[in-house]
C-alpha cells in the first residue's frame, strides 16, 4: 500500500513538472460549439392553402349562367381554396361544343383565377341514372376541343376528374355502351393525351384504373411524377364514408382501399360523402381514420349535408378542415448568424407534414432575405421537392444557396413556397402557408417567417 501511495505521489509530481512546459499543437481543433437550432411552434388553426381542403360544388348545364365573381370572392374567407366546376355538355350530345360555350368555360376559369381559387374540373352529359350520354366519337371530339382550355388554364386547374361517361360522369350506366374497359381506356387515354403533362386525372373507382392498366400494383416512388399514365391517374370517391362498399366504389373493400392508400402517396384522392347505409355512422372517428388511411386531399362541403353538419356538431369539422390534404409546418431551423458577401448560405430546415396527404403539385421553393433597412427582397432558389414530405413524416431541407447579388447588410429570413406558374408565382393566394404560429406574412407573394436575422458582411 505504501509503495502505491509513493508511486502515485511521484506520478503527480512528474505530471506537475511536465504540464507547464506543454504547448497546444496548432493542429488541434478549437472546441466545437454545439449546433443551436430555432424551434418553431406549430398550430392547429384552419386556413386556406392551394389545391386542398373542403371545396364548393358549382354545376352548370347548357344555357345556364356562368359563375358570379362576387360569390367566388367570398370563399377564401371560409378557408376554401378549391371549387368543383362541373360542366354538363347536355346540349351537345350529337355535335361539337359551340364557340360561345367554350368562351363561357374560359370566362368561368378567369373568374376562378381572379378569386384566388383553383378548380377541380369534370365534364358530363347527364345527371339522370336513366339519362343519355354521348357516343365515343362525340366524346373524343369534345376532348379535342377542350385541349386549348386545359392548356390556357393549367395554372388554376388542380385536378381533372375523368367524367364524360354515364350519369354524373361517374363511368357507369352509359346509354352508349361506354361503361366497358375498352371504352373507358379510350376516354382516359384521350384525356391524358390532351392535358398538360403536369395535370393529373382521377377515376371513379380503383377497379377502373386496375382494369385499364392491367395491374393491381400501386404507383410507387420509382414511377411517381413520370409521364407514365399510371403516375398521372388518381381516384375520386363520390360516396365516401357511406359504409360497406361505398355504393359500389369497392368490390374487395380491404384490398382496394389498400391500393388507394398506397397510391395516394403519389396521386390524389378526394370526393364527397353519401347517405350512410345500414347502421354505419360517418362520425368523427370514422372520418378521421378513413381520411388518414386513404390520404384524402379534398372533400365536398355541400354534400352529404347531414354528415358535414354532424362533424360541426361534434367538434371535428375544424380538425378535418385543417388536415385535409397537406399541412406543412417548420420544426427546427439551423442558420448562421453571419456570412460573407458573395458566398453561400448554409440552410437547414426540418419540415413536418401534419396533414392527411402530400402535395401533388410541384412548387417553387426559395429562401427569401429582406433587408431590414431598405425592405428589398432577395430570393435564393432551393432545389427541394416538397412532394416528398409524406403525411406524418418530417424531412430536412439542407442546401447552400448562392448569395451572389445580395449586398452586405442585415436581413430577416423567410421561406417562400410559390406556384410554378408565372401567372401565379407572385400571388399570395397561391403560395403555401406553413402551419406555424405567427409565421405567415402576406407580402412578396406570401412568405413564412423563419424568425432569424442574417448579417452579410
Amino acid at each position: 500500500m505504501k509503495k502505491f501511495i509513493t508511486t502515485g505521489i511521484f506520478a503527480v509530481a512528474l505530471l506537475a513538472a511536465v504540464l507547464p512546459g506543454c504547448k497546444k499543437d496548432s493542429s488541434d481543433p478549437d472546441p466545437v460549439e454545439p449546433e443551436k437550432g430555432i424551434a418553431y411552434e406549430s398550430m392547429a388553426t384552419p386556413f386556406a392553402n392551394p389545391e386542398r381542403g373542403f371545396y364548393k360544388t358549382l354545376i352548370r348545364k347548357t344555357g345556364e349562367a356562368g359563375l358570379v365573381q362576387s360569390q367566388l370572392n367570398t370563399y377564401r374567407a371560409s378557408n376554401i381554396s378549391l371549387v368543383l366546376r362541373f360542366f354538363y355538355l347536355d346540349g351537345f350530345k350529337d355535335k361539337a361544343i359551340s364557340a360561345e360555350e367554350l368562351a363561357l368555360f374560359q370566362a368561368d376559369l378567369d373568374k376562378i383565377r381572379i378569386a384566388g381559387l383553383k378548380a377541380l374540373l369534370r365534364f358530363g352529359y347527364t345527371d339522370d341514372i336513366a339519362g343519355t350520354d354521348a357516343p365515343l366519337a362525340i366524346v373524343t371530339q369534345h376532348i379535342d376541343q377542350l385541349k386549348p382550355l386545359f392548356e390556357a388554364n393549367k395554372d388554376v386547374i388542380a385536378f381533372v376528374q375523368a367524367g364524360f361517361i354515364g350519369a354524373w360522369g361517374e363511368w357507369h350506366s352509359s346509354s352508349n355502351g361506354l361503361s366497358t374497359t375498352a371504352n373507358q381506356r379510350a376516354v382516359l387515354e384521350k384525356l391524358l393525351s390532351v392535358l398538360p403533362a403536369e395535370l393529373m386525372v382521377q377515376v371513379r373507382t380503383p377497379l377502373y384504373k386496375q382494369a385499364i392498366y392491367g395491374t393491381t400494383n400501386p404507383v410507387n416512388s420509382s414511377l411517381a411524377y413520370t409521364a407514365d399514365g399510371r403516375a398521372r391517374v388518381g381516384h375520386h370517391n363520390d360516396c365516401f364514408l357511406s359504409g360497406g362498399t361505398d355504393y359500389g366504389t369497392y368490390t374487395n373493400v380491404t384490398a382496394e382501399k389498400k391500393f388507394v392508400s398506397d397510391e395516394a402517396a403519389f396521386v390524389p384522392t378526394g370526393g364527397e360523402t353519401c347517405p350512410p347505409t345500414g347502421t354505419y355512422s360517418p362520425n368523427c372517428l370514422e372520418g378521421r381514420n378513413e381520411m388518414k388511411y386513404l390520404k384524402w386531399t379534398y372533400l365536398n362541403l355541400d354534400y352529404y349535408p347531414t354528415t358535414i353538419s354532424g362533424w360541426r356538431l361534434n367538434g371535428c369539422f375544424d380538425e378535418f378542415q385543417s388536415n385535409l390534404g397537406y399541412r406543412l409546418a417548420a420544426v427546427e431551423g439551423f442558420f448562421p448568424d453571419e456570412v460573407a458577401a458573395g458566398g453561400t448560405l448554409s440552410f437547414k430546415l426540418s419540415v413536418a407534414n401534419k396533414g392527411y396527404a402530400p402535395l401533388y403539385s410541384k412548387k417553387t421553393v426559395a429562401v427569401v432575405l429582406k433587408n431590414t433597412v431598405s425592405g428589398t427582397f432577395y430570393d435564393l432558389p432551393l432545389q427541394a421537392d416538397l412532394r416528398t414530405i409524406k403525411p406524418e413524416l418530417t424531412s430536412t431541407i439542407e442546401e447552400t444557396p448562392s448569395l451572389a447579388g445580395v449586398p452586405a447588410g442585415t436581413y430577416s429570413m423567410y421561406l417562400r413556397i410559390s406556384d410554378v406558374a408565372v401567372s401565379l408565382k407572385d400571388r399570395t393566394e397561391y403560395s403555401v402557408r406553413l402551419a406555424n404560429k405567427d409565421a405567415w406574412v402576406a407580402e412578396h407573394g406570401g412568405i413564412n417567417n423563419l424568425s432569424h436575422q442574417l448579417i452579410i458582411r
